[in-house]
């Protein structure tokens, strides 16, 4: 049999290995932003999704700064209704906290909250998670890594 040839515009599509990821940083304004909109657009850039080298078991996404976590919002009547359970692992140990009473006393928390449910449930997401920095204020110390604004579409 005769080898084959392979044609010359013939695409192949490359797997990218983690040495060869470029990560860049990346500033969010949250100020006025929907809870679940800001997260889903959050977690496609720190997977990497906008990526054309997008590889699904490589950690090829950027490093994304939130700043203002304490002017999200919510729409509609879901601020008065939202809450968030947890459990110690004591008996009668369930914990009720509210939207509101969180997002005064721990705005960081609830961002986290939202991106961590959006990403993988394994040792990728665990991974990812970690290149997401959440501040309430409208300062952050990562000048140094020159970070990029970016807007968020709707």
């Amino acid at each position: 049999m005769a080898d084959k040839i392979k044609h010359p515009t013939a695409r192949v599509t490359r797997s990218v290995k983690q040495e060869e990821v470029n990560q860049k940083w990346v500033v969010v304004d949250a100020e006025g932003q929907t809870l679940g909109r800001l997260a889903s657009q959050v977690a496609h850039v720190l997977r990497g999704k906008h990526k054309p080298s997008f590889t699904p078991h490589v950690d090829c996404g950027d490093f994304v700064i939130v700043l203002n976590a304490s002017d999200i919002q919510l729409s509609g009547k879901r601020s008065e209704q939202k809450e968030y359970f947890h459990h110690t692992g004591y008996p009668g140990g369930g914990v009720t906290r509210s939207f509101k009473t969180l997002r005064d006393n721990n705005p960081e928390f609830v961002i986290r909250n939202a991106v961590k449910g959006m990403l993988p449930k394994n040792r990728l997401g665990r991974q990812i998670i970690r290149k997401l920095k959440v501040y309430a204020g409208n300062e952050h110390p990562h000048a140094a890594q020159q970070p990029e604004a970016m807007e968020l579409k709707g």
